[in-house]
């Protein structure tokens, strides 16, 4: 029974977490000029690699969210996805060290976005330990 319930809770973690990145990431998608202005505003990358980033982000993050749902190649796609909530939380760091006051571009719905401050890294760290949680998970 133990076993059975833990099975439940990591299927649901794993589903909350691929929700959040393929959310993020269709709405980064549907707004590259808004993402790539957003990237842009951390002031950490060339313009070259800013439009790249704007590009590839939203369908990494996209495919990886299906992969989580699948149960396909998890442990790959959890990898990636704390590779990428780790430079979400080095970026939004600099940012909050260096004063700048900038939307996140967590999500490109809106021109406003959720701004960079410690409630987002507080929200992102645990994202990062949620993720860890699921990549670490041993397979019976």
């Amino acid at each position: 029974m133990k076993t059975k319930t833990w099975d439940t809770v990591f299927l649901i973690l794993r589903w909350i977490v691929a929700a959040i990145f393929i959310f993020a990431g269709i709405t980064k998608a549907l707004n590259l000029e808004t993402f790539a202005r957003d990237i842009d505003n951390y002031r950490m990358l060339p313009y070259l690699l800013v439009t790249m980033m704007a590009i590839i982000l939203p369908w990494l993050e996209i495919l990886c969210g299906v992969f989580l749902i699948i149960g396909k190649w998890e442990r790959g796609a959890a990898f990636s996805l704390l590779i990428l909530t780790l430079m979400f939380l080095i970026a939004m760091s600099s940012a909050i060290v260096r004063g700048l006051d900038i939307t996140c571009g967590c999500f490109a719905m809106t021109a406003e976005g959720t701004k960079v401050g410690y409630t987002r890294l507080v929200q992102d760290a645990i994202l990062f330990g949620t993720i860890l949680i699921i990549y670490l998970r041993e397979e019976e």
